[in-house]
């Protein structure tokens, strides 16, 4: 089969691989369509937690050998351990993620555990649903907020998980602002119903969503919070941050990590996807994925979201 394959650092390669065997209680998935995610671009520029060879992919849907159309929750929990046991087994101490400790959707058959498959609705294409991991990641994101009614809401970034963001604090806010450098991913979020659109975030915010994550966006999220609000990093660009501590003691901000979702939350996004406008990414053929991946990774603006169909 073909795959796109992280053969090293800054480098993805069309190949021929060997279609994957299922092991007892896995299920082989044709792939219907595979989102490319920006910790995928900013993530191979070395080989520390993704290394090569490796197909990656973990934003995907398709059909099983049984012709059952099916969403994949990418991450493998074990359920037995101490964050399982409470709920937490998106924090499992023996966590795998399809496309980064195994083999991923950039290709024309993945293999995963039968656990991880979710059934999509009739109507649902495979575009829509390759959007539901990313919004499962905003839907813990807001989740961990609990912005109160009324809040004002910003979201820093409009790339994918910043508009998914968008689309969940507008299900929980009338007043959710989002600011980006992009004029073009700013009037996808105008159109996806935002209150406000600007290169930066000006005033006070009950909540902030920081969908990039860098040094400069973690500094705003803290600048732009107003005395006991909640701000929620969910970008992974830089490891690196510098804030004013001592503000953030005497403001009682909050800032809270989060990281992809539980189990309950993926099906709240399957749910939700059906309700809000996941319309705007670009389709392109696996075979001119390598190009658009390197473009992405390079800079690429014109292209929100890509989808690869194999």
């Amino acid at each position: 089969m073909r795959a796109m394959v992280f053969t090293k650092p800054g480098t993805v390669e069309l190949q021929e691989v060997p279609v994957p065997e299922p092991d007892d209680g896995e299920l082989l998935i044709a792939v219907g369509a595979v989102g490319i995610c920006g910790s995928e671009l900013h993530g191979i520029r070395s080989a520390d937690f993704r290394r090569p060879p490796l197909i990656m992919g973990h934003e995907f849907a398709g059909t099983t050998a049984a012709g059952d159309r099916v969403v994949v929750n990418p991450l493998l929990s074990c359920g037995n351990c101490d964050q399982c046991v409470h709920g937490r087994e998106h924090l499992c101490r023996h966590r795998q993620i399809v496309g980064i400790q195994r083999p991923g959707a950039f290709a024309e058959y993945v293999s995963v555990p039968e656990g991880a498959v979710r059934q999509l609705p009739a109507d649902m294409s495979f575009e829509t649903a390759a959007l539901i991991e990313p919004l499962a990641n905003a839907v813990h994101a807001l989740n961990l907020a609990q912005p109160r009614e009324g809040a004002r809401i910003a979201i820093i970034g409009a790339g994918t998980i910043g508009l998914v963001s968008l689309l969940v604090a507008c299900t929980r806010s009338d007043d959710v602002t989002i600011c980006d450098l992009a004029d073009s991913r700013l009037a996808v979020a105008g159109q996806l119903g935002a209150t406000a659109t600007g290169p930066t975030l000006e005033g006070e915010f009950d909540v902030i969503v920081d969908a990039v994550g860098a040094d400069e966006t973690r500094r705003l999220s803290m600048e732009r919070l107003r005395a006991g609000g909640t701000a929620v990093w969910v970008g992974l660009l830089g490891r690196e941050t510098s804030i004013d501590g001592q503000i953030l003691i005497r403001d009682e901000k909050q800032i809270l990590g989060s990281y992809c979702y539980t189990q309950s939350e993926f099906k709240e996004a399957v749910d939700l996807a059906d309700r809000v406008q996941l319309d705007w990414a670009t389709s392109f053929e696996l075979d001119e994925g390598v190009q658009v991946f390197t473009e992405l990774m390079n800079g690429r603006q014109d292209v929100v979201k890509a989808l690869l169909h194999p």
